[in-house]
């Protein structure tokens, strides 16, 4: 489900132009390419920062909780960040699989978490966003 839900969120913004992907059409950060920057960062914070316990410099990217998360730069196209979002998700499948779904940390705002606990977040997160972004789809391509 975690696979079918990051898919989903891709869907939603390929074949966009680039001008569309960046297109703000709410008040926040939220555009469908910083949705995608956005998923990249969670998959680094849960699995390589949290459950691998990297440095923020052992990560392959930003790895921050704050709006940093959204930020995508002129020079990133979109398909170098759905290429950032596949590699930070096959990363996270990676560091997952060393875990029982039963084995638990504890996270500073969550409390004692469990892998399982962090996969169906995770289902969570993408399914929301990836709403997001078929929302965002909807108004950019009626």
């Amino acid at each position: 489900m975690l696979d079918r839900n990051r898919a989903a969120l891709i869907d939603t913004a390929r074949g966009l132009s680039e001008v569309d992907a960046r297109r703000r059409l709410v008040t926040s950060l939220t555009t469908p390419i910083s949705l995608l920057k956005h998923a990249a960062a969670a998959e680094r914070i849960w699995f390589q920062r949290f459950w691998a316990d990297l440095d923020e410099g052992d990560c392959d990217g930003y790895s921050r909780r704050d709006e940093g998360t959204f930020t995508v730069t002129d020079d990133e196209s979109l398909a170098d960040v759905i290429a950032e979002f596949e590699r930070a998700s096959q990363r996270s499948r990676e560091i997952a699989a060393r875990f029982a779904l039963d084995d638990t940390k504890v996270n500073p705002r969550e409390g004692e978490v469990s892998m399982r606990w962090t996969l169906l977040a995770m289902i969570e997160e993408f399914a929301r966003h990836a709403g997001h972004g078929d929302i965002l789809r909807e108004q950019i391509e009626p």
